[in-house]
């Protein structure tokens, strides 16, 4: 043994805080597995029960199983370094790809079943069962990682010179760690079964026809040719598997046909006014629960009409019909004398008033100034209210309101006063009605 110069020190330790560096390579993590096909649905089916037996096979395919992950790879080892001052890390292994899901199963078909005769049901074995759901794909294995050949070394490190007061030796132990073997993958999720087909049962001996509960047509194919509206009633029961021969498999929920039933709709054209001009116009029908026509008449059309059901036919009866826009087409024509023969005058420029029923509103304000031709803001108000019809002269489609005859001091109807009249129309025709407003502003003239 060589004896240690007491001058000398030593020390030992570990060299947990070194550089830690790898070696070799670690291995790639794997493709996950497929998921597995879905399970085909089956054909839907109408058939016409008469009696004879018959086996029904609507059942939907099985999905597929999902495939398997792949095994991940094994690290690449590599040698490990030796008499290296730093720690060093074995590579580990590849992660395991998932499996891949199961498919879904497909949907058993569904059945239209036509019959009259519920008893002919029990010769028909049917089984519309849903496809079974496909089992999952396992989980690959994962790779291998590296050992280490060397779990630890020491290396000595000295300072200074043999003798010397400083000189120190140090001795560090340094570390290999091993590589992880790679995890597994994860097995993947099961398919879905499918769902049972659902049966369709109409007492019917021939197809159904599609209903038609609701169109909207033209006044002049209503007018030619009327329209037939239709609606199918439906009713969900339970009880769909035993309708069917023993073993038979169906969605226990089915619906059947309760009733059917049409009703037809005509309009007839007795209004003294052309049909050409409202041919086009569309009227929407809706077939209501209780068999009867619901009529949704334009809106920018007035119409005074009756509805007469007879049998399984509506009639819709036309005496006069306007436009909305005819009932608010009065114009002034500008007021006339003073005093208590002051008169508004107004025209029916659509030329409605004989069908048409009017009322008006009046706010009669006076001013000094002249409003014809500039904003004025110093108006009184000296009259606000209805006019009596017997102050309202109708001429065929000429309006005559008799302002000097409203409750108004004549002081307020002089000669060389300016006015404002705020008049409001209401129109009313048929159960419609519409509001018009009429602002006039003007002078009163002593020779008007």
């Amino acid at each position: 043994m060589i004896p240690i110069p007491s001058s000398s020190q030593i020390c030992a330790g570990v060299a947990w805080g070194a550089d830690i560096k790898p070696f070799g390579q670690n291995g790639s993590d794997a493709q996950n597995g497929i998921s597995g096909k879905n399970g085909q649905d089956s054909d839907n089916l109408t058939i016409f029960a008469d009696g004879s037996p018959v086996t029904l096979n609507l059942v939907g395919a099985n999905g597929e199983k999902g495939k398997e992950g792949e095994r991940g790879k094994d690290a690449r080892c590599d040698n490990q370094p030796v008499g290296v001052n730093y720690n060093v890390q074995a590579p580990s292994g590849g992660r395991g790809g998932n499996g891949g899901n199961g498919g879904d199963g497909g949907n058993g078909g569904s059945l239209t079943l036509y019959g009259t005769d519920l008893t002919s049901l029990k010769q028909i074995y049917v089984n519309a069962a849903g496809g079974k759901g496909g089992e999952p794909g396992r989980g690959g294995f994962g790779g291998d990682g590296c050992n280490c050949t060397d779990p630890y070394w020491n290396i000595e490190t000295c300072t200074g010179n043999p003798g010397d007061p400083g000189y120190i030796c140090t001795t560090l132990e340094f570390r290999c760690q091993d590589g992880k073997n790679g995890t597994n993958g994860v097995i993947g999720v099961g398919g879905r079964d499918g769902l049972p087909g659902k049966l369709t049962l109409i007492n019917f001996d021939k197809p159904l026809e599609p209903d038609k509960p609701a169109a909207a047509v033209t006044m002049a194919n209503l007018k030619e040719k009327g329209y037939l509206l239709s609606k199918n009633v439906w009713e969900t029961r339970n009880g769909a598997k035993s309708l069917f021969a023993p073993g038979s498999f169906i969605d226990d929920e089915y619906v059947a046909l309760v009733e059917r039933f049409e009703r037809s709709f005509i309009l007839i054209w007795n209004a003294p006014q052309s049909f050409n001009s409202f041919a086009q116009e569309q009227v929407t029908l809706r077939l209501q629960n209780d068999k009867n026509i619901n009529v949704e008449l334009p809106k920018n059309l007035w119409i005074e009409a009756t509805t007469q059901p007879k049998n399984n036919i509506t009639q819709l009866i036309v005496y006069n019909a306007i436009r909305q826009r005819d009932a608010t087409q009065l114009e002034s024509q500008g007021l006339s004398g003073r005093g208590t023969e002051l008169k508004l005058t107004l025209v029916d420029k659509a030329r409605q008033s004989n069908l048409i029923a009017t009322k008006f509103k009046l706010t009669y304000s006076i001013t000094r100034s002249d409003p014809r031709f500039r904003p004025v803001s110093d108006y009184i108000t000296k009259y606000e209210g209805a006019i009596s019809e017997d102050l309202v002269t109708i001429d065929n489609n000429k309006f005559t309101i008799n302002i000097g005859k409203l409750p108004i001091s004549p002081d307020h109807l002089k000669a060389g006063l300016g006015v404002e009249i705020n008049l409001e129309a209401t129109r009313s025709f048929a159960g419609y009605s519409a509001d018009q407003r009429i602002v006039v502003k003007d002078v009163i003239g002593p020779f008007r």
